[in-house]
């Protein structure tokens, strides 16, 4: 079974932006929600697409499995996900012996700007830069399909739109 290891942090600041080794622009959709469960379909740069089955316990490990699949049958799941869609730029930005992930959301999540890191473990501990505000691990308001499903939460959406959110 696959595992996946990570933690989830609001982003303060840009200060990333100098820093970034790549980008990538990511459409996905959920097909499937049921619970800690999802079904998502993603495409990359146009190019590529997959699949993806998660399952959660609310820590911040979780079972993961993904694939591979054609892009025009990708295309039709993300038009049958009934607009359980986001849109974001993912950009990847090394520091200190770890590559975050920095997703710039577009569309009704414009504006918001969330990162996560990858660990070996639940024991790693990686150095946290001076951009990365409050930490969102385990918070299901802020999964992906939360965010594809229902939005921003109502009270960070106010905190949010005061620029206070990080």
């Amino acid at each position: 079974m696959a595992k996946e290891t990570e933690r989830k942090f609001l982003v303060r600041d840009d200060t990333w932006l100098a820093l970034t080794a790549g980008a990538r622009h990511i459409v996905q959709a959920y097909v499937a929600l049921d619970g800690p469960a999802s079904l998502r379909v993603r495409i990359t740069d146009d190019a590529r697409a997959e699949l993806a089955i998660k399952m959660s316990n609310g820590q911040i490990t979780r079972d993961e499995f993904e694939y591979a699949i054609p892009l025009a049958e990708a295309r039709e799941l993300i038009a049958a996900s009934r607009g359980r869609l986001i849109e974001k730029i993912r950009f990847l930005v090394p520091f200190r012996g770890y590559e975050w992930e920095v997703d710039e959301y577009r569309g009704v999540l414009s504006g918001l700007v969330v990162a996560e890191v990858e660990l070996a473990g639940e024991r790693d501990d990686p150095p946290i830069p001076a951009w990365i505000g409050r930490e969102v691990t385990g918070d299901g308001a802020w999964s992906n399909a939360a965010l594809a499903t229902s939005g921003l939460p109502e009270p960070v959406m106010r905190e949010f739109a005061g620029g206070t959110v990080g």
